[in-house]
């Protein structure tokens, strides 16, 4: 199934993906059915990585309730099993829907919504095509009826494993709109994954950064992709990732990886996509350090591929503003070091 550079036939939708989401975000957040929280935004350059992040201090953060012991051993309340209607945005596809758009119900930035699967199926298990042909879907019907401008894009993520960032085990990816996450006066910042645009591998589409100095792949998405061709590319960074991990970036051989769709991934990831590119990002800690501040941790989810990192500590937001460059102590707490290549 090939699908134009509009999608009708999947979403269905009676008016654009940006109008309605936006709509149900103003509506849900006046009626308290969300809980929006301000943060604080700097933007740094590394001059080592050359790269531009964007630096969050989200202080609600800190006032995260912890589980208390009876709430450990209950079994664990799951919010996309029967989405709450104020947070409710479609059901897709219209007929026999395998996905339920849904509201963040704790955004840090306006208009973050979810395609959580109808069924539980679990956040560590392997995407399927509907998982990844849901998720393009949304990506180019936010872009319908506008000009192609990358402010207004939608950037897509997914954490999956223990050190990803992940928060629910059922299985859910996330959007957040470009244009919600920048202001006016944020010049140099863009999207991390979109400087992943050079060769990685003489045989192989894969792309990456040559700067970043930690285990990363990305592959270009075209228009008119299908739920086959979107889990070829999936399928090919999640073998990239794997070989480069434990074999020191022998790609020779990825087609003999085998990986069970029911088995998991063997690895924790961040995965992001835009109507252009999918690209991963293998990961070994859930949060990056830094010393000498009161508190010190950096929590990194799939965001990072958008680049941008959430503090919750202020002496952590200060210290990283007069510091830049030890945001690559953050990235190499989290990641797998780039290792020799045998291409």
């Amino acid at each position: 199934m090939v699908q134009s550079t509009r999608q009708p036939i999947l979403l269905g939708l009676t008016e654009p993906l940006r109008t309605i989401v936006n709509g149900k975000f103003v509506r849900a957040r006046a009626n308290q059915d969300l809980l929006f929280s301000e943060t604080q935004l700097s933007v740094i350059h590394s001059k080592e990585l050359d790269i531009t992040i964007q630096l969050r201090y989200c202080p609600a953060l800190k006032s995260k309730p912890k589980q208390t012991q009876h709430e450990q051993t209950a079994k664990k309340f799951d919010p996309f099993e029967d989405p709450a209607p104020g947070l409710l945005i479609e059901r897709i596809p219209p007929q026999d829907h395998s996905h339920n758009l849904v509201l963040n119900k704790y955004p840090v930035i306006e208009n973050h919504f979810i395609a959580a699967t109808k069924h539980n199926k679990p956040q560590s298990d392997l995407l399927e095509e509907d998982d990844l042909y849901a998720t393009y879907a949304c990506l180019r019907s936010w872009q319908e009826d506008i000009e192609d401008d990358s402010r207004r894009a939608l950037f897509a993520f997914f954490n999956s494993g223990e050190h990803s960032g992940a928060s629910q085990p059922h299985r859910h990816l996330q959007f957040l709109p470009v244009e919600n996450m920048i202001s006016d006066d944020e010049a140099g910042w863009g999207l991390l994954c979109d400087s992943m645009t050079f060769p990685a591998h003489d045989g192989l589409p894969l792309l990456h950064n040559p700067n970043l100095p930690f285990i990363h792949f990305a592959t270009k998405l075209g228009i008119g992709m299908d739920g086959r061709a979107l889990s070829e590319k999936y399928m090919l960074l999640m073998k990239a990732a794997f070989a480069t991990i434990n074999a020191g970036c022998d790609l020779s051989n990825i087609d003999k990886i085998s990986m069970s769709p029911d088995k998991g991934s063997a690895f924790s990831y961040n995965l992001a996509m835009t109507t252009e590119i999918m690209a991963i990002l293998p990961r070994k800690a859930e949060a990056g350090v830094i010393t000498g501040t009161s508190d010190g941790i950096v929590f990194v989810n799939g965001t990072v591929l958008a680049g941008t990192m959430m503090v919750k500590s202020e002496d952590d937001f200060a210290r990283l503003r007069e510091e830049p460059e030890l945001v690559q102590q953050v990235l190499r707490h989290i990641t797998y070091p780039v290792r020799t290549t045998r291409m």
